[in-house]
């Protein structure tokens, strides 16, 4: 059995043909296409069923647009990574999927090769870019940090070393299992610090606990 055989994905696409040919090439690699959806309602729907381990989203959707299905299937499954690709590169629709929680984004003129590679890391919780785009997401981030202060969130409540440790371990998309491991915790410590650490950030799952990790600088 190869890695990719324990990866399930949902493509998520509004063009048939274009949904079909992914799977295909998919399947051929390895994975296992557990769904497909053309819009964000089917998207949520399946991806709840499913559990998908990675979705292939693409930006434009029958009933809106790919950072919204992004921000619903990871409301219903959190622990789904997602994975743009979409014909867009355009800077807005780059950071709004970023911002919805992607973790990463490649454009459709990428070669099936470039995909399968970036859907397995993906997988592996390591970000994605086309070329060019990783760049453009830094630059943001970078913005973001340095913007004066009465543009930046308030102030959060203080982590303790632990989960700051924690923290910055989900950053690096390593399961609670993975950290516990490597802390020398149990499953249920690791699971206890990161969901005090959700309740003191006002967050609501880890995907949104990686992005805040990402923005501090913490990875």
């Amino acid at each position: 059995m190869t890695e990719a055989d324990q990866v399930s994905v949902m493509v998520v696409d509004d063009h048939p043909m274009w949904r079909d040919g992914v799977s295909r090439d998919l399947e051929a690699a390895g994975f296992t296409v557990v769904a497909t959806a053309d819009g964000v309602g089917t998207a949520s729907r399946r991806a709840a069923a499913v559990q998908p381990d990675v979705v292939l989203m693409d930006m434009q959707l029958i009933d809106g647009n790919g950072a919204e299905a992004t921000a619903k299937v990871l409301d219903v499954s959190p622990n789904s990574r997602v994975l743009v690709l979409s014909a867009s590169a355009e800077r807005e629709d780059v950071l709004d999927a970023i911002k919805a929680g992607a973790s990463g984004y490649l454009v459709k003129s990428a070669s099936a090769t470039e995909l399968i590679d970036a859907v397995r890391a993906t997988a592996a919780g390591q970000p994605v870019f086309t070329p060019g785009l990783a760049g453009l997401v830094l630059g943001e981030y970078r913005r973001m940090a340095t913007a004066p202060a009465d543009e930046r969130a308030p102030e959060v409540p203080a982590l303790t070393e632990r989960e700051t440790e924690v923290l910055r371990m989900v950053a690096k998309g390593l399961s609670a299992k993975q950290i516990a491991t490597r802390l020398t915790l149990s499953h249920r410590t690791v699971e206890n610090h990161v969901q005090a650490t959700l309740r003191k950030l006002q967050l609501a799952n880890r995907v949104e606990l990686t992005r805040y990790a990402i923005e501090q600088g913490l990875e």
